[in-house]
């Protein structure tokens, strides 16, 4: 899945894969910063069911923002290596 990160708050509420991806970009910075950059300002209640909902439809079940956090973005903070084949016919 690409990751964007928004640099500017959306204007609306956004939705959706949309609404995913810009909370998964900015779940590091807390329920606060993602709210807002998602386009919902502080209201942090609609943001969480809004997210909710959205992963649901996608068939992933999650209970709060720190969800989103994988375990390949914490590797990399920590300045760990991520190790990979080079194409998927090699390993």
């Amino acid at each position: 899945m690409l990751c964007i990160v928004k640099i500017m708050a959306a204007s609306m509420p956004l939705t959706g894969s949309e609404l995913i991806d810009c909370a998964k970009a900015n779940a590091k910075q807390g329920l606060e910063i993602a709210a807002q950059q998602c386009g919902y300002g502080n209201n942090h209640i609609m943001f969480e069911e809004n997210l909710k909902q959205a992963c649901q439809e996608i068939g992933v079940d999650i209970q709060q923002l720190s969800d989103l956090i994988t375990a390949q973005q914490t590797v990399r903070e920590r300045g760990g290596i991520e190790v990979a084949p080079e194409t998927l016919s090699e390993l």
